[in-house]
């Protein structure tokens, strides 16, 4: 790869570098190679991770019953489109299904189809006696995180067990991923608008108030700091719950926290909109106080990564009339769109440093998941996970001609500089140009570390 300014999270370079065998061979001094890259003008960073997928592996459910729109193949293309070379995706076990063959599961689909190299996240609904005692030996075999979502019912009914599960997998190197929202508070708040005669879609930002939000934040804390377990929080979307994230940081607590695009990008006026249902995600999106403080957090390292929570709908599921705000239908499409928006609107205008953009989208994810140095970083013997970044290429954000099976973006019409022009995993060129080329089912699946401090 010649003629890039090659960037990490700690250094910055204008040479060349050297791949062989899919691995980071030597960077800088003289090199000569059967392929060669042009990366002139660009800037050369380790490939994104992002940790927080919803790639769907099955029919759906029932037959005609709407699901998300992306598996693991179309999932790959706007990975790859958008400068991501490793992702994350969450394992829902079906009914009867235990976590070990939800990912087995899991792992069939993707064998045949990912084109990046993923991880799996299973999601603990179920806290048995079984599940509990499966956690160590899932970690033991390279799957160091569990999912808990703290909005379901199931949670509040078998909370003791779910405290549990936290401590388990802690103790095997596990990291527990959070959402986290008061699941008695969103539906007192549902409950409120309905008996108001109100609970359209409009209304998906005060059915899930802040102050749900920030309780299970403040109880998700309380977890953390009763077990010694590490957390990580997703898609964190207000200042309020930031500052309580940042409060049990100050008292030493392994606290992570990751927020998405959504809350960096567009705040709740957005619902508003004719189709404003077509935003929804969980949480809602919140204020412009909100999405100033997502910026300071990204800004001053209180918030650690960038998950795009890509999990796309149709236009027409998504605005479907039927629907309110106890059936909405939550995720957007932003795999392909999460980095170049994040460059566009945060380094080229000063709002975080190139450093730090790297720390957020490849190293910390990289490091809190158990895969550095393998993954998120330009070094010798590091896996060649490159993205080739064109500060100055522009485009206009077209949510129908992107590689997601969503047939719209909650940006289309954004102009956006800061492109991928090549994209490289393990050494292959997968993004050549803007044009996708990676062979269906070349990516594997990464056997994980227990997590690590940052």
């Amino acid at each position: 790869m010649r003629g890039g300014s090659i960037v990490t999270a700690g250094s910055s370079a204008e040479c060349d570098l050297g791949i062989s065998d899919g691995r980071i061979s030597q960077i800088g001094g003289s090199l000569r190679g059967r392929t060669e890259i042009d990366a002139a003008g660009a800037l050369v960073l380790p490939g994104a991770l992002d940790m927080h997928v919803h790639l769907s592996s099955a029919e759906p459910p029932e037959p005609g019953v709407p699901a998300w729109v992306d598996d693991f193949a179309s999932g790959s293309a706007a990975a790859i489109a958008g400068g991501v070379t490793t992702i994350g995706n969450m394992t829902f076990p079906a009914e009867g299904q235990s976590l070990r063959q939800a990912l087995a599961r899991d792992l069939g689909a993707a064998r045949g189809t990912a084109a990046v190299d993923y991880v799996l996240h299973p999601v603990l609904n179920d806290p048995s006696p079984e599940a509990l005692a499966d956690l160590p030996a899932l970690a033991a075999d390279g799957h160091t995180s569990v999912k808990l979502f703290m909005l379901s019912g199931e949670f509040e009914a078998r909370t003791a067990e779910m405290i549990e599960a936290v401590r388990i997998a802690g103790n095997s190197g596990m990291l527990t991923l959070m959402h986290c929202e008061d699941g008695a508070l969103v539906d007192f708040a549902g409950e409120q608008l309905l008996a108001a005669g109100r609970g359209d879609l409009s209304d998906w930002a005060d059915s899930r108030p802040v102050l749900a939000e920030r309780a299970a934040v403040e109880r998700a804390v309380a977890i953390c700091e009763a077990t010694g377990a590490p957390i990580y929080i997703v898609h964190l979307s207000s200042g309020s719950a930031l500052r309580a994230a940042r409060r049990g940081r100050a008292r030493g607590l392994p606290v992570f926290v990751e927020t998405r695009p959504l809350y960096l990008h567009l705040t709740s006026a957005a619902l508003q909109e004719r189709d404003g249902g077509k935003y929804i995600g969980a949480p809602p999106l919140r204020e412009a106080a909100d999405v100033a403080a997502m910026w300071s957090g990204l800004a001053d390292g209180s918030i650690d990564t960038l998950g795009s929570d890509h999990a796309p709908w149709s236009l027409r599921d998504k605005i479907d009339a039927s629907l309110d705000v106890t059936t909405a239908r939550q995720g957007v499409a932003d795999l392909e769109t999460m980095m170049p928006m994040l460059f566009s609107a945060g380094v080229r205008t000063g709002r975080i440093s190139l450093a730090r953009f790297i720390a957020l989208t490849s190293t910390n994810p990289a490091r809190l998941f158990g895969l550095y140095p393998r993954k998120g970083t330009i070094a010798v013997g590091s896996d060649a996970d490159l993205v080739v970044l064109d500060p100055q290429l522009r485009r206009t954000i077209d949510g129908r001609s992107m590689q997601s099976n969503a047939d719209y973006s909650v940006y289309d019409g954004r102009e956006v500089y800061g492109w991928p022009r090549f994209t490289v995993s393990r050494g292959e060129v997968v993004l050549a140009d803007g044009q996708v080329i990676a062979p269906t089912g070349r990516g594997q699946w990464l056997s994980r570390n227990p997590t690590a401090a940052l």
